[in-house]
């Protein structure tokens, strides 16, 4: 059995087919789903699909995207949702200089509070780093960030930024990129990430694995992502999926909530 560790099942792209598309993930053996809800509008939907299905958990958090649509009363709504049964992290937080939508300082700014808040709460917390690796490693390092430890969504950095992290009590996830041919840099830094600091995810409809490259991706094609790990660490499927599975356990909430 596999886990999705980040997915957006609410987005609008599956509005047509979203019962179908979950119905893919579980028979393709994807035991756990966890969806991430990043806005004001995001959220509520998020947390309705961890409702509706069992096997569907909730990531919650700002994107640094939308920093800048931040309200004062939005933090504390997020620190509400921590106690929701389902919801295993907050997420996705960090910094986005490639997309020109919110000024920096903003950025830091709600990037710290929600640091603060995964303390205060004794939460995980899911980085989302997009061309600026310097200032969050610097954010994570300055605001504890270590005590409660999370994830590298999505990590696209160097070998030495992916060692900063791991001393910094962070997994490394790893999705469709990691299967493209031209992919050199992911499969060098998967190649020395530990077996025990693995997760993968889809960041479904977005960055869709080979063969399905440029089309919408969706939760089942993880198993891709889960091959082409096993290939690169030269252990089966099986192994590589209990691994990831232990993986996710141990660092989102699901233990601390019995789940």
């Amino acid at each position: 059995m596999i886990i999705d560790t980040h997915t957006h099942l609410d987005s609008k792209q599956f509005d047509e087919d979203r019962a179908e598309v979950i119905e893919r993930a579980r028979a393709a053996g994807i035991s756990k789903l966890i969806n991430v809800g990043f806005d004001r509008q995001t959220i509520p939907t998020t947390i309705q699909l961890a409702e509706q299905y069992d096997f569907i958990y909730a990531v919650v958090g700002w994107h640094p995207v939308e920093s800048i649509h931040m309200l004062p009363g939005d933090l504390d709504w997020i620190a509400a949702l921590c106690d929701h049964p389902k919801v295993v992290g907050i997420g996705e937080i960090g910094l986005d200089y490639h997309w020109d939508t919110s000024p920096k300082d903003v950025q830091q700014r709600v990037f710290r509070e929600q640091i603060q808040l995964a303390r205060q709460k004794k939460m995980p917390i899911s980085i989302h780093n997009r061309d600026a690796h310097e200032d969050v490693l610097r954010i994570l390092k300055e605001e504890g960030a270590k005590d409660v430890g999370g994830v590298m969504h999505c990590f696209s950095g160097s070998w030495e930024t992916a060692r900063q992290c791991l001393d910094m009590n962070f997994y490394i996830s790893f999705g469709g990129p990691l299967t493209f041919k031209n992919a050199r840099v992911p499969k060098e830094v998967l190649a020395q990430v530990p077996l025990d600091r693995i997760l993968i995810e889809t960041d479904a409809p977005y960055l869709a694995p080979h063969p399905h490259r440029g089309k919408r991706n969706e939760s089942a094609f993880v198993r891709l992502v889960a091959e082409t790990v096993a290939e690169i660490k030269g252990k089966s499927l099986e192994e590589i999926s209990k691994i990831t599975t232990e993986n996710t356990l141990n660092c989102f909430s699901f233990k601390d909530k019995g789940l």
